[in-house]
């Protein structure tokens, strides 16, 4: 039987919040340069990432030196592609802001959501403290 610990009670919740937080950063700064003559814009597939995450995790391929640091993650900037323009600029910027706005939008609901998820965790876990 395993203990009880947050990586047991709250599962890819953590990880999915962090990875959802890493691509609004991206999609932010794809928005911030939808004028800049030349950028390309960049993405990563969501699923993929987590599903690397998930599988790092598993294979404990992160050594730590001592119990008491922190397990590393990949980075989700070495998971960035370019994205494939729909109708490239003829300055070369490949971003389309009406398709940068949909995916911010969708992903930061998705955020949202998993943070309900999580919060929910937490407080199944408070009231199992506190025998309730």
């Amino acid at each position: 039987m395993s203990a009880l610990g947050f990586d047991n009670s709250l599962g890819i919740h953590p990880l999915a919040l962090t990875t959802r937080a890493d691509r609004s950063e991206v999609l932010a700064n794809n928005l911030a340069n939808t004028d800049t003559p030349g950028f390309k814009a960049r993405d990563f597939d969501f699923q993929a990432v987590l599903r690397g995450e998930v599988e790092q995790r598993r294979s404990l391929s992160v050594s730590r030196t001592n119990e008491r640091h922190l397990a590393g993650r990949a980075s989700a900037e070495e998971r960035l592609d370019y994205r494939v323009p729909h109708q490239p600029a003829i300055d070369g910027n490949t971003v389309d802001p009406h398709y940068e706005h949909a995916q911010f939008t969708e992903n930061a609901l998705k955020y949202d959501a998993s943070f309900e998820f999580l919060n929910g965790k937490f407080m199944g876990l408070r009231n199992a403290l506190r025998g309730e």
